[in-house]
C-alpha cells in the first residue's frame, strides 16, 4: 500500500495517526517526507499460534531454549526426554507459564522403534506437526574417544543418535506435516570440518552425515514447501560443554573472552531458540538446505593466525579502555 502526502497535511507530518494506513493493525510506517510516497512495511511478528512442534532433547539446555522460544510465540510443544523426566516436566511447566501447552514424551533416539513410537504419540496428542527440531545427542562419555582408540560401540552410538535418528525421524515427521512445515537439525559444523579435536571424531562424523541428509531431504520435500535446514551453534552455556572436563570448560570460556568469538561470550540456549524461530517462521519459506552458523561470529575467525596478528586483541583492548572510561 502506498500513499502520498498532500500539501494540506504538512502540519500533520509529525503525527503518525495522520499517515496513510496508520489505522491498519500490524503495520509499521516509515516517517513521511513531503512530496514523496510513503512505503508501509508490514511488521514481521513470527507468530506460531496454532502450530505444533516437537523438539528432541528439549528437557534442558539448547533444546529447552528452543522449546521455550517457540512456546513464547504461541506454539504447542512436545518436550522429548530420554532419562530426566523431572527436567522435561519442568520445561513443560515453563511452556505453560507462557500461556501455551504441550506434553512430554520419552524415547531413546538411538532406537528407530522408539522414534516411531514418539511420532505416534505426537499424532495422538496433536493430530499433526508443523515444526520438527532434531536436537537430541547422547552424553559425551558414550562416544568421546580418539579415532585410533574408539570402540565400534561408541562409534555406532554417535551415528545412531544423529544421522540414523534424523533419517528415521524425518520420514516419520513429513507425513504428519501440512505443506509448509519446518524441519531443523542442530549440528556442530566445526566437528565435521576439522580434525584436530580428536575425541570428537564419532560425533563430528555423525553430525556431518546428518548435515548431508539435510540437503537431500530439502530437495525431496521442497515440492511441498517443507524446508529442511541445519543450525550450528558455537559454544553455548548449558550444553555439551558442561559435560566436558573442568579444564576444558575454563579454557573455552577464556578463549571466547580473548576474541576467538568476536562477540566475546558464550552463546545461550535462548540465542539458539531465536535462530530456530527465525528459520521456522513463515517468512523463511524460501530458505532450505542451508547450514546456518549461529555462533557469534566464531566461524569468521582465521585459526591460521594468532589473534594479535588479526587485530582482534586490539579491538578487545579498545573496548576495555572505553568501558573503563
Amino acid at each position: 500500500m502506498v500513499g502520498a502526502v498532500s500539501a494540506r497535511c504538512q502540519r500533520c507530518l509529525a503525527k503518525p495517526s495522520c499517515w496513510p494506513g496508520a489505522a491498519a493493525s500490524g503495520f509499521l510506517l516509515t516517517p513521511p517526507i513531503h512530496g514523496a510516497n510513503i512505503r508501509v512495511h508490514q511488521e514481521v511478528l513470527m507468530s506460531f499460534q496454532g502450530k505444533h512442534a516437537l523438539i528432541t532433547g528439549s528437557s534442558r539446555g539448547i533444546g529447552r531454549g528452543i522449546a521455550l522460544k517457540l512456546a513464547e510465540k504461541g506454539a504447542r510443544v512436545a518436550v522429548h526426554y530420554y532419562r530426566n523426566k523431572e527436567a522435561a516436566q519442568a520445561t513443560l511447566e515453563k511452556i505453560r507459564a507462557y500461556g501455551s501447552d504441550g506434553f512430554i514424551v520419552q524415547a531413546n533416539v538411538c532406537l528407530p522403534d522408539d522414534i516411531r513410537r514418539m511420532f505416534q504419540q505426537v499424532r495422538s496428542e496433536f493430530g499433526g506437526l508443523d515444526v520438527f527440531v532434531s536436537n537430541a545427542r547422547t552424553e559425551a562419555p558414550t562416544f568421546y574417544e580418539a579415532p585410533m582408540e574408539i570402540s565400534l560401540e561408541k562409534w555406532d552410538t554417535a551415528v545412531d543418535s544423529q544421522a540414523k535418528a534424523f533419517l528415521v525421524a524425518v520420514r516419520e515427521a513429513a507425513p504428519l506435516m501440512s505443506d509448509g512445515g519446518r524441519i531443523v537439525a542442530i549440528t556442530f559444523a566445526p566437528g565435521g570440518r576439522f580434525g584436530s579435536w580428536q575425541p570428537w571424531v564419532a560425533m563430528g562424523a555423525a553430525k556431518a552425515a546428518m548435515e548431508s541428509l539435510v540437503r537431500y531431504f530439502a530437495v525431496a520435500l521442497a515440492g511441498r514447501g517443507i524446508t529442511v535446514n541445519s543450525i550450528s551453534p558455537g559454544w553455548v552455556e548449558d550444553s555439551v560443554l558442561n559435560s566436558l572436563p573442568e579444564a576444558f570448560q575454563t579454557g573455552v570460556r577464556e578463549w571466547q573472552e580473548r576474541g576467538w568469538t568476536p562477540m566475546r561470550r558464550l552463546g545461550t540456549p535462548a540465542d539458539i531458540g531465536n535462530a530456530v524461530a527465525l528459520i521456522c517462521s513463515q517468512e523463511a519459506g524460501w530458505i532450505t538446505g542451508q547450514l546456518i552458523e549461529a555462533d557469534g561470529g566464531a566461524s569468521l575467525v582465521d585459526a591460521h593466525l594468532p589473534l594479535e596478528f588479526q587485530g582482534m586483541e586490539k579491538i578487545v583492548e579498545k573496548r576495555a579502555k572505553s568501558q573503563g572510561a
